[in-house]
């Protein structure tokens, strides 16, 4: 059996993605779809919109086969880290053959090539990079004008665009590990990753959750034609949570030494955080006035999440070099069994029930304890009772 996997959000799970599972499904050449999907909060420092295994639902409904989770250690984490994490899981899986994953422009060949450029940054690199940073220029701006310096060939649009940069970083991971999965850029179709304009179909998810929680008639049309029929039900019945109040309330309480040990924190941001947050305590306005071409709204708001979350830049490290293991979400009933026994043929355990965390090491132990309490900390924000040893079989 050959698998071709995926590194995703799914935050909601829309037609866009549910196009891009029958492509995989088509141009892949293997059996089975594998989803390795961030859990109860996400990249972009924010919680979900719905719980990690409704997501997971929802993937399987609508075109994946299996569904497990990436670690909150990694999901929360920048790109670099991000992509690290999952292509970690990917890897010790030898049924995965294929990474997919969606790309605004480049080929195969033009992600590998930018990959390994960027696989030489070094001390000069570092230096020339924080001249630009300390010129004004922003951190995806200034990476690009640094690489260029080291005299490879790159292709800007793969450094500069969201999805793009992503691919990157996937393909940069695959080098890294030394691994045999093949890359499979696939161009986007309809809105783009930020793309906030709602659309008749194929809207961005950005746009999607803006409409989430609107009581009009036009949300509800809207949403309507933009997802599947199983995730519409969920999105009707959305209901906002206080995470914002949350994580201001934690940055608060936190020590700066503490806020400073997250993955996303350097140059002393705890402590303007923290002095902006005493002046303006409020989530989005605090984001607002701390924003900046070198600190971007996304690294603001995954530091507050990070700290949040109890996430450390020392642990994520450490975990990156230790055997960890597969949460198995949710899973196609009629192929568990193959499914699973694929997973199981790699170093990694497969986690489908409680008496799975048996089979867990010292520091698979500690970042699934992480993930619990993110899962722990989710339930208490949006009132579910959702444990965390509850596999679906759809």
């Amino acid at each position: 059996m050959k698998i071709c996997a995926v590194i995703c959000e799914y935050n909601p799970f829309h037609n866009g993605h549910r196009a891009q599972l029958s492509k995989i499904r088509e141009t892949s050449g293997c059996d089975k779809i594998l989803c390795v999907m961030s859990g109860n909060f996400t990249q972009r420092g924010e919680e979900s919109v719905f719980h990690k295994r409704v997501r997971a639902r929802h993937a399987v409904e609508n075109g994946a086969d299996i569904v497990t989770e990436l670690p909150a250690a990694f999901a929360a984490a920048p790109a670099e880290l991000f992509a690290r994490g999952a292509v970690k899981l990917i890897g010790e899986i030898p049924s995965v053959t294929t990474l997919a994953f969606g790309c605004e422009s480049g080929t195969k060949e033009s992600f590998l090539a930018t990959a390994r450029e960027t696989l030489r940054e070094d001390k000069t690199f570092k230096t020339v990079l924080q001249q630009h940073m300390k010129d004004g220029a922003s951190y995806i701006r200034a990476r690009y004008e640094a690489l260029k310096s080291l005299g490879g060939a790159l292709d800007e649009a793969l450094l500069s665009s969201p999805n793009n940069i992503l691919g990157v970083e996937y393909c940069r991971s695959l080098l890294f590990y030394g691994s045999a999965v093949e890359p499979l850029p696939l161009l986007r179709t309809g809105a783009g990753y930020a793309d906030t304009t709602v659309y008749k179909n194929l809207s961005s998810a950005t746009a999607l959750r803006g409409l989430l929680g609107q009581n009009t008639r036009s949300a509800k049309k809207a949403l309507k034609r933009n997802l599947p029929e199983s995730v519409l039900a969920d999105a009707l019945a959305y209901r906002p949570t206080a995470y914002k109040t949350a994580a201001l309330c934690s940055l608060l309480n936190a020590p700066s030494e503490q806020i400073a040990l997250a993955p996303d924190c350097s140059e002393g941001l705890e402590n303007r955080l923290k002095s902006m947050a005493r002046s303006n305590p409020d989530y989005d306005r605090l984001i607002d006035i701390t924003a900046s071409k070198r600190y971007t709204r996304a690294r603001l708001k995954r530091i507050l999440l990070q700290n949040f979350l109890g996430i450390r830049l020392k642990d994520v490290k450490e975990w990156l070099s230790a055997p960890l293991y597969h949460n198995v979400l949710a899973v196609k009933k009629q192929d568990a069994q193959e499914l699973l026994a694929a997973l199981s043929e790699g170093s990694f355990p497969a986690v489908t029930r409680r008496s799975d965390f048996a089979l867990l090491g010292k520091d698979a132990t500690a970042c699934f304890a992480l993930d619990v309490r993110a899962n722990d900390l989710y339930n208490a924000l949006t009132g579910a009772h959702t444990n965390e040893f509850e596999t679906l079989f759809v």
